[in-house]
């Protein structure tokens, strides 16, 4: 009987154009430090992105979605958790002994708890950065049924990593000879497992892939199959002197790259490939009709192991790179594909955030977000159906160089610097309709504005022992 009931409720909580037999699966890919005009789509001239460029073609393309922050565990927090970096558990990349990062605490609740308690299979493949291996934070005691992949934010600067985790057990990469040799490359590894999920998947069951790939991340290296040797030649190239794999190598390290712009470039298109393959994958078991598909970056560009964000127009024209909160910090590609559903082609101007994408999955599954988040869904600017809710304001702080926060309402964006341990340092303000590339300090001509703002980031800081404002930790 109280099966019976929970499917009733269930089937009657869905929106209109999904059934309890129809819900979709969702795909969540995260790459890690891609700019905003790092994809075709966003105008990059000089990488080719074409099966990211397809998603688009083919669904829509946010241009004012943002990250959780500037940099990965507080982002990813941001995102898991449903509230912005003033209310997240995790604030900072804070690292434990003897591998890991500061893990989410079992009362916080993440979207993959949630969508496996609606009845969805879960799992993630990639970087996770929230927690040990046996803690609290581990993915397998945060929702997820598997996890394959980087446990440790630290070892996944390392594409040829001495070790990846399957669930709780270690895969130690022999070929790799703890950092002395590079034969098997970790995203390749993780990509495998991703596209074996997808094909031995129940396929009565829903699923939620959550794929935060670790790609194109610093440090920069690619396999020698990669397209690398399209782009090899082609740029006026500065050597780039790092920490090399060998008996001195070090877990956290970049290894050195004479051709470092040709290998970033590489690094796009074959997360590219990727992107390829899993469309490739979801059509060979006839699952492409019935998937949401969502594209997005964790941060802006990185300038990190010889990369070169400048040179590409990485940040789409915005200001800023990662560990800024200017656009070019936290404004991020944002792309969502579900056949049949979304209307190909199309752009959407809603402005958004990662703590919009718990309440969003809540909603297509069928159950409810917890209360007392910072996210609303946006379902109805994915479909286009319904009336879509908008943010009174977005928060964002940031735990490094001195504190930093930012607030966006309606087009007005202040900044606040050395925010730490003194939230009344004066803020800046822009207008992002007239001038998104942030150029143009506006606080002293609208002075009733920027005390606004700078009112609300006050208000939006919520005060965490574990992360002091402007301490993210070690």
């Amino acid at each position: 009987m109280r099966t019976l009931l929970v499917s009733f409720l269930l089937l009657f909580s869905l929106p209109a154009f999904v059934t309890a037999q129809t819900r979709p699966n969702i795909i969540f890919i995260l790459a890690d430090d891609l700019g905003y005009g790092d994809l075709g789509i966003n105008g990059q001239k000089l990488i080719k992105t074409p099966n990211i460029d397809r998603l688009a073609a083919e669904g829509v393309r946010f241009t004012q979605f943002y990250a959780g922050t500037s940099v990965c565990a507080p982002s990813r927090s941001s995102l898991m958790t449903g509230h912005h970096t003033g209310h997240t558990y995790i604030r900072g990349n804070k690292g434990v002994d003897p591998e890991g990062q500061q893990p989410l605490a079992d009362s916080v609740v993440t979207m993959a708890e949630i969508l496996k308690k609606a009845g969805y299979t879960t799992a993630a493949f990639g970087k996770w950065g929230l927690g040990p291996v046996g803690s609290e934070g581990d993915p397998n005691q945060q929702g997820f049924d598997r996890f394959y992949g980087y446990n440790c934010q630290s070892l996944a600067h390392r594409y040829y990593p001495n070790h990846l985790w399957d669930n709780s057990q270690k895969i130690v990469l022999a070929e790799n000879e703890n950092l002395l040799k590079t034969s098997q490359y970790g995203p390749d590894l993780i990509q495998q497992q991703a596209l074996g999920f997808v094909k031995n998947n129940d396929p009565k069951k829903p699923f939620f892939l959550f794929l935060p790939y670790t790609l194109p991340h610093a440090e920069l290296l690619v396999p020698n199959d990669s397209i690398f040797q399209y782009y090899k030649g082609k740029f006026a190239e500065k050597p780039y002197t790092g920490a090399d794999y060998g008996p001195n190598a070090n877990v956290g390290g970049y290894a050195s790259q004479e051709y470092p712009r040709a290998t970033f470039a590489a690094m796009v298109t074959r997360l590219d490939l990727y992107v390829g393959q899993l469309l490739a994958t979801l059509k060979e078991k006839g699952l492409d009709q019935n998937t949401l598909i969502i594209f997005s970056s964790d941060n802006g560009p990185h300038r990190e192991g010889g990369a070169d964000p400048v040179f590409f127009n990485s940040g789409g024209g915005f200001r800023g790179f990662k560990r800024d909160l200017y656009e070019g910090g936290i404004r991020e590609p944002m792309i969502a594909r579900w056949s049949g559903t979304i209307k190909p082609g199309t752009q959407n101007e809603h402005v958004g955030a990662f703590w919009d994408l718990l309440p969003t999955f809540a909603e297509l599954a069928g159950t409810k977000a917890p209360a007392g988040i910072d996210g609303i869904s946006f379902v109805p600017a994915l479909t286009g159906k319904g009336t879509q809710k908008k943010h009174a304001f977005l928060y964002w702080e940031f735990h490094e160089q001195g504190g930093k926060q930012a607030v966006r309402q309606g087009n007005w964006k202040a900044v606040r610097l050395n925010a730490a341990g003194n939230t009344t340092q004066p803020v800046e303000l822009y207008d992002l309709a007239k001038d998104p590339a942030e150029t143009t300090n506006l606080a002293a001509k609208h002075p009733a504005k920027a005390t606004e703002l700078g009112r609300l980031m006050t208000e939006s800081h919520t005060p965490s022992a574990l992360f002091p404002f402007g301490s993210a930790g070690r």
